[in-house]
Protein backbone atom coordinates (compact mmCIF):
# COMPACT_ATOMS: atom_id res chain seq x y z
CA UNK A 1 0.00 0.00 0.00
CA UNK A 2 2.90 2.20 1.19
CA UNK A 3 4.10 1.89 -2.94
CA UNK A 4 1.33 2.77 -4.69
CA UNK A 5 0.93 6.03 -2.32
CA UNK A 6 4.41 6.65 -3.35
CA UNK A 7 3.55 5.94 -6.73
CA UNK A 8 0.59 8.47 -6.58
CA UNK A 9 2.40 11.34 -5.29
CA UNK A 10 4.71 10.96 -8.11
CA UNK A 11 2.94 10.28 -11.08
CA UNK A 12 2.12 14.53 -11.02
CA UNK A 13 5.81 14.74 -11.08
CA UNK A 14 6.66 15.95 -14.53
CA UNK A 15 10.67 14.83 -15.25
CA UNK A 16 12.18 16.54 -18.72
CA UNK A 17 15.46 14.61 -19.10
CA UNK A 18 17.74 16.42 -21.82
CA UNK A 19 20.19 13.46 -23.28
CA UNK A 20 19.75 10.00 -23.45
CA UNK A 21 22.59 8.82 -22.57
CA UNK A 22 23.35 6.14 -19.68
CA UNK A 23 22.41 8.90 -16.98
CA UNK A 24 19.42 9.93 -18.61
CA UNK A 25 17.89 7.18 -19.90
CA UNK A 26 18.69 4.94 -16.63
CA UNK A 27 16.59 7.90 -14.67
CA UNK A 28 14.01 7.94 -17.25
CA UNK A 29 13.62 3.90 -16.49
CA UNK A 30 13.54 4.54 -12.84
CA UNK A 31 11.27 7.46 -12.33
CA UNK A 32 9.11 5.88 -15.18
CA UNK A 33 8.31 2.33 -12.99
CA UNK A 34 7.29 5.21 -10.36
CA UNK A 35 4.73 6.69 -12.06
CA UNK A 36 6.27 9.80 -13.14
CA UNK A 37 5.09 11.68 -16.52
CA UNK A 38 8.77 11.59 -18.28
CA UNK A 39 10.17 13.12 -21.41
CA UNK A 40 13.85 12.65 -23.21
CA UNK A 41 15.34 14.65 -25.46
CA UNK A 42 17.96 13.35 -27.17
CA UNK A 43 19.53 14.51 -30.37
CA UNK A 44 21.40 12.05 -31.80
CA UNK A 45 20.14 8.61 -30.52
CA UNK A 46 18.91 6.89 -27.12
CA UNK A 47 22.17 5.69 -25.45
CA UNK A 48 24.12 8.91 -26.16
CA UNK A 49 27.97 8.89 -27.29
CA UNK A 50 28.34 6.04 -24.99
CA UNK A 51 25.98 3.53 -26.73
CA UNK A 52 26.84 5.37 -30.67
CA UNK A 53 30.67 6.30 -30.27
CA UNK A 54 32.24 5.33 -27.43
CA UNK A 55 31.97 2.76 -25.23
CA UNK A 56 30.43 -0.33 -27.10
CA UNK A 57 31.41 0.88 -30.22
CA UNK A 58 35.10 0.56 -28.60
CA UNK A 59 34.91 -2.69 -26.37
CA UNK A 60 33.51 -3.96 -29.14
CA UNK A 61 36.83 -3.32 -31.17
CA UNK A 62 38.74 -4.03 -28.66
CA UNK A 63 36.93 -7.49 -28.16
CA UNK A 64 37.87 -8.36 -31.98
CA UNK A 65 41.86 -7.45 -30.78
CA UNK A 66 41.23 -9.99 -27.83
CA UNK A 67 40.51 -12.85 -30.41
CA UNK A 68 43.69 -11.77 -31.94
CA UNK A 69 45.64 -11.27 -28.95
CA UNK A 70 45.08 -15.04 -27.53
CA UNK A 71 46.40 -15.95 -30.39
CA UNK A 72 49.45 -15.04 -29.64
CA UNK A 73 50.37 -17.60 -26.75
CA UNK A 74 48.63 -20.34 -29.19
CA UNK A 75 51.93 -22.01 -29.73
CA UNK A 76 52.80 -22.02 -25.69
CA UNK A 77 49.58 -24.24 -25.71
CA UNK A 78 50.03 -26.98 -28.23
CA UNK A 79 47.64 -24.87 -31.03
CA UNK A 80 48.80 -24.13 -34.57
CA UNK A 81 47.22 -22.09 -37.58
CA UNK A 82 47.90 -23.48 -40.74
CA UNK A 83 49.78 -26.98 -41.87
CA UNK A 84 52.98 -25.84 -41.39
CA UNK A 85 53.66 -27.15 -37.28
CA UNK A 86 57.07 -25.72 -38.03
CA UNK A 87 55.93 -22.16 -38.88
CA UNK A 88 57.66 -19.24 -36.96
CA UNK A 89 54.74 -17.09 -37.53
CA UNK A 90 52.00 -19.12 -35.20
CA UNK A 91 49.57 -16.20 -36.58
CA UNK A 92 50.53 -16.52 -40.29
CA UNK A 93 46.97 -17.43 -41.68
CA UNK A 94 44.82 -14.67 -39.75
CA UNK A 95 44.11 -11.44 -40.72
CA UNK A 96 41.83 -8.88 -39.61
CA UNK A 97 38.94 -7.60 -41.67
CA UNK A 98 38.72 -4.03 -40.59
CA UNK A 99 35.73 -3.04 -42.46
CA UNK A 100 33.80 -5.91 -41.47
CA UNK A 101 35.00 -5.31 -37.52
CA UNK A 102 33.81 -1.53 -38.00
CA UNK A 103 30.65 -2.69 -39.49
CA UNK A 104 29.50 -5.11 -36.92
CA UNK A 105 30.29 -2.86 -34.10
CA UNK A 106 28.06 0.12 -35.45
CA UNK A 107 25.65 -2.44 -35.72
CA UNK A 108 25.65 -3.15 -32.27
CA UNK A 109 25.59 0.01 -31.34
CA UNK A 110 22.25 1.28 -33.17
CA UNK A 111 20.83 -2.17 -32.17
CA UNK A 112 21.30 -1.19 -28.66
CA UNK A 113 19.88 2.47 -29.01
CA UNK A 114 17.17 1.35 -30.65
CA UNK A 115 16.66 -1.53 -27.66
CA UNK A 116 16.81 1.37 -24.94
CA UNK A 117 14.45 3.81 -27.03
CA UNK A 118 11.54 0.88 -27.04
CA UNK A 119 12.49 -0.47 -23.71
CA UNK A 120 11.51 3.49 -22.48
CA UNK A 121 8.47 3.54 -24.69
CA UNK A 122 7.77 0.53 -23.04
CA UNK A 123 7.33 1.50 -19.92
CA UNK A 124 5.91 5.06 -20.62
CA UNK A 125 8.88 7.03 -21.12
CA UNK A 126 7.88 10.04 -24.46
CA UNK A 127 11.32 10.06 -26.63
CA UNK A 128 11.75 13.16 -28.45
CA UNK A 129 14.21 13.92 -31.16
CA UNK A 130 15.98 17.14 -31.06
CA UNK A 131 18.47 19.46 -28.88
CA UNK A 132 17.11 21.04 -25.52
CA UNK A 133 17.82 24.12 -23.67
CA UNK A 134 17.12 25.69 -20.47
CA UNK A 135 14.47 28.60 -20.13
CA UNK A 136 13.84 28.69 -16.67
CA UNK A 137 13.15 25.71 -14.10
CA UNK A 138 10.05 24.82 -15.64
CA UNK A 139 10.91 25.41 -19.00
CA UNK A 140 12.59 23.11 -21.72
CA UNK A 141 12.77 24.42 -25.38
CA UNK A 142 12.98 21.45 -28.13
CA UNK A 143 15.05 22.41 -31.13
CA UNK A 144 14.16 19.39 -33.17
CA UNK A 145 16.72 20.03 -36.17
CA UNK A 146 14.29 21.54 -39.44
CA UNK A 147 10.97 22.15 -37.73
CA UNK A 148 10.20 24.66 -35.38
CA UNK A 149 11.29 24.90 -32.17
CA UNK A 150 8.32 23.94 -28.90
CA UNK A 151 8.19 24.17 -25.10
CA UNK A 152 7.97 21.42 -22.82
CA UNK A 153 7.18 22.34 -19.27
CA UNK A 154 8.77 20.47 -16.02
CA UNK A 155 8.72 20.11 -12.77
CA UNK A 156 12.06 18.90 -12.60
CA UNK A 157 14.85 18.92 -15.03
CA UNK A 158 17.80 16.79 -15.07
CA UNK A 159 20.52 17.60 -17.56
CA UNK A 160 22.25 14.40 -19.22
CA UNK A 161 24.22 15.56 -22.21
CA UNK A 162 27.32 13.81 -22.04
CA UNK A 163 30.97 15.03 -23.80
CA UNK A 164 32.62 15.13 -27.26
CA UNK A 165 36.23 14.73 -28.32
CA UNK A 166 38.63 17.66 -27.33
CA UNK A 167 40.60 18.53 -30.25
CA UNK A 168 44.07 21.03 -30.55
CA UNK A 169 44.15 24.12 -33.07
CA UNK A 170 47.20 22.86 -34.81
CA UNK A 171 45.11 18.77 -35.13
CA UNK A 172 42.43 18.91 -36.57
CA UNK A 173 40.62 15.54 -37.11
CA UNK A 174 39.24 15.25 -40.77
CA UNK A 175 38.14 11.73 -40.89
CA UNK A 176 40.87 10.53 -43.69
CA UNK A 177 43.44 10.46 -41.74
CA UNK A 178 44.00 12.53 -38.69
CA UNK A 179 40.75 10.71 -36.76
CA UNK A 180 38.98 11.52 -33.21
CA UNK A 181 37.46 8.73 -30.93
CA UNK A 182 34.39 9.24 -32.56
CA UNK A 183 35.66 9.12 -36.28
CA UNK A 184 37.69 6.14 -36.15
CA UNK A 185 35.56 3.56 -37.28
CA UNK A 186 35.17 5.16 -40.76
CA UNK A 187 38.57 3.37 -40.99
CA UNK A 188 37.69 0.76 -43.52
CA UNK A 189 41.51 -1.13 -43.12
CA UNK A 190 44.23 -1.90 -40.58
CA UNK A 191 46.20 0.97 -40.22
CA UNK A 192 49.96 0.56 -41.45
CA UNK A 193 51.45 2.66 -38.73
CA UNK A 194 48.95 4.61 -36.32
CA UNK A 195 50.23 7.55 -33.87
CA UNK A 196 48.33 7.67 -30.97
CA UNK A 197 48.17 10.90 -29.45
CA UNK A 198 47.51 10.76 -25.06
CA UNK A 199 48.35 8.26 -23.04
CA UNK A 200 45.03 8.32 -21.18
CA UNK A 201 42.52 5.41 -20.79
CA UNK A 202 40.96 6.56 -24.33
CA UNK A 203 44.68 6.01 -25.86
CA UNK A 204 45.63 3.41 -24.03
CA UNK A 205 42.70 1.41 -25.14
CA UNK A 206 43.17 2.05 -28.63
CA UNK A 207 46.79 1.86 -28.91
CA UNK A 208 46.14 -1.58 -27.48
CA UNK A 209 43.15 -2.42 -29.65
CA UNK A 210 44.92 -1.68 -32.41
CA UNK A 211 48.56 -3.16 -31.89
CA UNK A 212 46.90 -6.44 -31.64
CA UNK A 213 44.85 -5.85 -34.70
CA UNK A 214 47.95 -5.61 -36.23
CA UNK A 215 48.98 -2.33 -36.82
CA UNK A 216 52.56 -0.50 -35.79
CA UNK A 217 51.46 1.38 -32.98
CA UNK A 218 53.52 4.85 -31.57
CA UNK A 219 51.89 6.26 -28.20
CA UNK A 220 52.66 9.92 -27.85
CA UNK A 221 52.47 10.53 -23.87
CA UNK A 222 53.30 13.86 -22.23
CA UNK A 223 53.60 12.02 -18.97
CA UNK A 224 56.82 9.71 -17.12
CA UNK A 225 53.84 6.58 -18.03
CA UNK A 226 51.09 5.86 -19.59
CA UNK A 227 48.04 5.91 -17.78
CA UNK A 228 48.49 9.23 -15.90
CA UNK A 229 46.65 8.95 -12.36
CA UNK A 230 46.39 4.63 -12.34
CA UNK A 231 48.19 2.43 -10.39
CA UNK A 232 52.04 2.67 -10.86
CA UNK A 233 52.49 -0.87 -10.96
CA UNK A 234 49.60 -1.44 -13.20
CA UNK A 235 50.97 1.24 -15.76
CA UNK A 236 54.15 -0.88 -15.82
CA UNK A 237 53.12 -4.23 -16.57
CA UNK A 238 51.33 -2.75 -19.25
CA UNK A 239 54.38 -1.06 -20.81
CA UNK A 240 56.24 -4.26 -20.37
CA UNK A 241 53.66 -5.78 -22.10
CA UNK A 242 53.71 -2.86 -24.95
CA UNK A 243 57.67 -2.92 -25.33
CA UNK A 244 57.00 -6.82 -25.55
CA UNK A 245 53.92 -6.70 -28.58
CA UNK A 246 56.56 -4.07 -30.32
CA UNK A 247 53.91 -0.78 -29.32
CA UNK A 248 56.17 2.13 -29.07
CA UNK A 249 55.76 4.64 -26.27
CA UNK A 250 57.09 8.09 -26.18
CA UNK A 251 56.50 9.37 -22.64
CA UNK A 252 57.39 12.85 -21.81
CA UNK A 253 56.74 13.68 -25.44
CA UNK A 254 54.15 16.42 -26.63
CA UNK A 255 52.40 17.15 -30.24
CA UNK A 256 52.53 20.66 -30.93
CA UNK A 257 51.28 19.68 -34.50
CA UNK A 258 49.42 17.11 -36.70
CA UNK A 259 49.78 17.53 -40.51
CA UNK A 260 48.05 15.52 -43.56
CA UNK A 261 50.75 14.90 -45.93
CA UNK A 262 48.05 13.08 -48.29
CA UNK A 263 49.87 9.52 -48.06
CA UNK A 264 50.36 10.06 -44.25
CA UNK A 265 50.65 11.65 -41.07
CA UNK A 266 53.39 13.77 -39.82
CA UNK A 267 53.54 14.78 -36.15
CA UNK A 268 55.77 17.46 -34.73
CA UNK A 269 56.89 16.94 -31.13
CA UNK A 270 57.08 20.34 -28.71
CA UNK A 271 61.02 19.49 -28.93
CA UNK A 272 60.94 20.29 -32.80
CA UNK A 273 61.29 15.89 -33.63
CA UNK A 274 58.74 15.03 -36.35
CA UNK A 275 57.35 11.68 -36.42
CA UNK A 276 55.64 10.13 -39.65
CA UNK A 277 52.55 7.58 -39.65
CA UNK A 278 49.64 6.56 -42.17
CA UNK A 279 47.15 7.50 -39.16
CA UNK A 280 46.76 9.63 -36.27
CA UNK A 281 44.28 8.71 -33.48
CA UNK A 282 43.83 12.31 -30.99
CA UNK A 283 42.76 11.02 -27.68
CA UNK A 284 43.31 14.13 -25.51
CA UNK A 285 40.31 14.54 -23.30
CA UNK A 286 36.77 15.51 -23.42
CA UNK A 287 34.50 19.01 -23.59
CA UNK A 288 31.03 18.66 -22.03
CA UNK A 289 28.18 19.65 -24.88
CA UNK A 290 26.90 21.95 -21.67
CA UNK A 291 27.50 25.42 -23.91
CA UNK A 292 24.26 27.57 -25.14
CA UNK A 293 22.06 25.64 -23.02
CA UNK A 294 20.99 28.63 -20.89
CA UNK A 295 22.05 27.11 -17.60
CA UNK A 296 23.95 29.48 -16.11
CA UNK A 297 20.89 31.46 -17.05
CA UNK A 298 18.90 29.43 -15.56
CA UNK A 299 21.03 29.12 -11.83
CA UNK A 300 23.13 26.66 -12.57
CA UNK A 301 26.58 27.17 -11.23
CA UNK A 302 29.72 25.73 -14.00
CA UNK A 303 33.44 24.87 -13.72
CA UNK A 304 35.90 26.77 -15.87
CA UNK A 305 36.21 23.45 -18.22
CA UNK A 306 32.44 23.58 -18.94
CA UNK A 307 31.14 20.99 -16.55
CA UNK A 308 28.27 21.69 -14.31
CA UNK A 309 28.70 21.54 -10.53
CA UNK A 310 26.66 18.83 -8.49
CA UNK A 311 26.32 17.65 -5.35
CA UNK A 312 26.20 14.17 -4.22
CA UNK A 313 22.51 13.67 -4.94
CA UNK A 314 22.78 15.26 -8.33
CA UNK A 315 21.39 18.92 -7.29
CA UNK A 316 22.97 21.61 -9.38
CA UNK A 317 22.52 24.88 -7.75
CA UNK A 318 19.37 25.85 -9.46
CA UNK A 319 16.30 24.45 -7.43
CA UNK A 320 14.81 21.96 -9.71
CA UNK A 321 17.46 21.35 -11.58
CA UNK A 322 19.23 18.36 -11.87
CA UNK A 323 22.81 16.71 -13.85
CA UNK A 324 24.28 13.38 -14.26
CA UNK A 325 27.24 11.63 -16.41
CA UNK A 326 30.22 13.16 -17.97
CA UNK A 327 28.72 16.64 -18.19
CA UNK A 328 29.21 17.03 -14.46
CA UNK A 329 32.75 16.06 -14.39
CA UNK A 330 32.62 13.46 -11.65
CA UNK A 331 34.05 10.41 -13.14
CA UNK A 332 33.82 10.07 -16.98
CA UNK A 333 32.25 6.22 -16.32
CA UNK A 334 28.88 5.07 -17.91
CA UNK A 335 28.01 3.47 -14.42
CA UNK A 336 28.31 6.31 -12.39
CA UNK A 337 26.38 8.09 -15.07
CA UNK A 338 23.94 5.77 -14.50
CA UNK A 339 23.73 5.82 -10.79
CA UNK A 340 23.55 9.71 -10.64
CA UNK A 341 20.96 9.63 -12.94
CA UNK A 342 18.89 6.73 -10.47
CA UNK A 343 20.06 8.69 -7.19
CA UNK A 344 18.39 11.78 -8.67
CA UNK A 345 15.06 10.26 -9.08
CA UNK A 346 15.25 9.14 -5.84
CA UNK A 347 15.97 12.63 -4.62
CA UNK A 348 13.62 14.22 -6.18
CA UNK A 349 10.83 11.50 -5.57
CA UNK A 350 11.69 11.60 -1.63
CA UNK A 351 12.90 7.86 -1.48
CA UNK A 352 15.84 6.97 0.56
CA UNK A 353 18.72 8.40 -1.12
CA UNK A 354 22.42 7.01 -1.15
CA UNK A 355 24.74 9.83 -2.30
CA UNK A 356 27.12 9.16 -4.68
CA UNK A 357 30.29 7.74 -3.04
CA UNK A 358 33.45 8.05 -5.92
CA UNK A 359 35.64 5.75 -3.33
CA UNK A 360 33.34 2.84 -4.10
CA UNK A 361 33.56 2.84 -7.99
CA UNK A 362 34.96 0.08 -9.79
CA UNK A 363 36.76 0.86 -13.15
CA UNK A 364 38.10 -0.96 -15.68
CA UNK A 365 40.85 0.10 -18.54
CA UNK A 366 40.27 -2.24 -21.10
CA UNK A 367 43.72 -2.63 -22.27
CA UNK A 368 45.42 -6.09 -22.57
CA UNK A 369 46.18 -7.13 -20.16
CA UNK A 370 43.03 -5.28 -18.43
CA UNK A 371 43.30 -2.79 -15.35
CA UNK A 372 41.01 -2.40 -12.85
CA UNK A 373 40.48 -1.00 -9.53
CA UNK A 374 38.00 0.12 -6.71
CA UNK A 375 38.69 2.34 -3.52
CA UNK A 376 41.89 3.56 -2.18
CA UNK A 377 45.24 3.27 -4.40
CA UNK A 378 48.87 2.95 -3.73
CA UNK A 379 49.31 6.40 -3.03
CA UNK A 380 46.83 6.73 -0.28
CA UNK A 381 48.31 3.73 1.41
CA UNK A 382 51.71 4.40 1.43
CA UNK A 383 50.58 8.09 2.70
CA UNK A 384 49.31 6.21 5.85
CA UNK A 385 51.13 3.44 6.35
CA UNK A 386 49.95 3.25 10.13
CA UNK A 387 46.58 2.74 8.88
CA UNK A 388 46.34 0.98 6.08
CA UNK A 389 48.31 -1.72 4.36
CA UNK A 390 48.25 -4.27 1.39
CA UNK A 391 49.61 -7.57 -0.38
CA UNK A 392 50.39 -7.92 -3.66
CA UNK A 393 50.02 -11.47 -5.40
CA UNK A 394 51.25 -11.89 -9.12
CA UNK A 395 49.27 -14.21 -11.58
CA UNK A 396 52.51 -15.60 -12.69
CA UNK A 397 52.02 -18.30 -9.18
CA UNK A 398 48.06 -18.88 -10.16
CA UNK A 399 47.62 -22.57 -11.23
CA UNK A 400 44.69 -21.45 -13.88
CA UNK A 401 46.88 -18.22 -15.19
CA UNK A 402 49.73 -21.19 -15.74
CA UNK A 403 47.48 -23.10 -17.86
CA UNK A 404 46.28 -20.58 -19.43
CA UNK A 405 50.21 -19.42 -20.80
CA UNK A 406 48.98 -15.80 -18.36
CA UNK A 407 52.37 -14.23 -17.16
CA UNK A 408 51.36 -10.38 -16.76
CA UNK A 409 49.28 -9.34 -14.00
CA UNK A 410 48.76 -9.24 -10.13
CA UNK A 411 46.14 -9.10 -7.53
CA UNK A 412 46.34 -6.20 -5.10
CA UNK A 413 43.93 -5.69 -2.16
CA UNK A 414 44.33 -2.80 0.27
CA UNK A 415 43.27 -3.17 4.08
CA UNK A 416 42.75 -1.26 7.32
CA UNK A 417 45.01 -2.30 9.63
CA UNK A 418 43.87 -3.80 13.03
CA UNK A 419 40.09 -4.10 11.63
CA UNK A 420 41.28 -6.08 8.60
CA UNK A 421 38.58 -4.02 6.54
CA UNK A 422 39.09 -4.15 2.74
CA UNK A 423 39.33 -0.53 1.44
CA UNK A 424 40.16 -1.23 -2.33
CA UNK A 425 42.26 -3.18 -4.72
CA UNK A 426 43.89 -3.26 -8.19
CA UNK A 427 43.58 -6.34 -10.60
CA UNK A 428 45.36 -6.53 -13.55
CA UNK A 429 45.22 -9.46 -15.94
CA UNK A 430 42.98 -10.75 -18.47
CA UNK A 431 38.62 -9.85 -17.66
CA UNK A 432 40.18 -7.80 -14.69
CA UNK A 433 37.27 -6.57 -14.91
CA UNK A 434 35.03 -9.89 -13.84
CA UNK A 435 37.82 -10.17 -11.15
CA UNK A 436 37.24 -6.55 -9.43
CA UNK A 437 33.76 -7.58 -8.63
CA UNK A 438 34.50 -9.37 -5.32
CA UNK A 439 37.00 -6.41 -4.02
CA UNK A 440 34.02 -4.01 -4.84
CA UNK A 441 31.54 -6.05 -3.18
CA UNK A 442 33.77 -6.00 -0.04
CA UNK A 443 34.92 -2.56 -0.34
CA UNK A 444 31.16 -1.44 -0.63
CA UNK A 445 30.04 -3.47 2.22
CA UNK A 446 32.89 -3.02 4.97
CA UNK A 447 33.99 -6.58 4.74
CA UNK A 448 36.99 -7.59 5.96
CA UNK A 449 40.01 -9.78 4.31
CA UNK A 450 38.70 -12.90 6.32
CA UNK A 451 35.46 -12.82 4.55
CA UNK A 452 37.27 -12.85 1.50
CA UNK A 453 39.70 -15.69 2.74
CA UNK A 454 36.66 -17.57 3.93
CA UNK A 455 34.97 -17.74 0.93
CA UNK A 456 35.41 -20.71 -1.07
CA UNK A 457 36.93 -20.34 -4.29
CA UNK A 458 36.98 -22.57 -7.22
CA UNK A 459 40.21 -24.25 -7.50
CA UNK A 460 42.27 -23.66 -10.33
CA UNK A 461 40.56 -20.21 -10.62
CA UNK A 462 42.42 -16.89 -11.60
CA UNK A 463 39.75 -15.70 -8.50
CA UNK A 464 42.29 -17.97 -6.11
CA UNK A 465 44.77 -15.30 -5.96
CA UNK A 466 42.01 -12.97 -4.57
CA UNK A 467 41.45 -15.34 -1.88
CA UNK A 468 45.41 -15.98 -1.80
CA UNK A 469 45.78 -12.18 -1.38
CA UNK A 470 43.24 -12.01 1.61
CA UNK A 471 44.21 -14.55 3.69
CA UNK A 472 48.02 -12.90 3.64
CA UNK A 473 46.77 -10.01 5.20
CA UNK A 474 44.90 -11.92 7.76
CA UNK A 475 45.63 -10.43 10.96
CA UNK A 476 46.28 -13.17 14.28
CA UNK A 477 43.41 -12.26 17.11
Amino acid sequence: MADMTVQREFADQKLVIIGGGPGGYEAALVAASLGADVTVVEEQGMGGSAVLTDVVPSKTLIASADTMNRFASARDLGVHVGDDLDATEELNNLRVDLDKVNVRLLRLAATQSRDIKRGLERVGVRVVPGRGKIVDRYTVVVEPGDDEPYELKADVVLVSVGAHPRELDTAKPDGERIFNWKQIYQLTEIPEKLIVVGSGVTGAEFASAYNGLGSEVTLISSREQVLPGSDTDAAQVLENVFERRGLRVLSRSRADAVENTGDGVRVTLSDGRKIRGSHCLLAVGSIPNTADMGLEEAGVAMTESGHIRVDTVSRTTAPGIYAAGDCTGVMPLASVAAMQGRIAVAHILGDTVHPLRTDEVASNIFTSPEIASVGITQQDVEADPAMFTGMTMNLATNPRAKMMAVDDGFVKIFARRGSGTVMGGVVVGPRASELIFPIALAVTHRLGVDDLSDTFAVYPSLSGTIAEAARRLHVHR
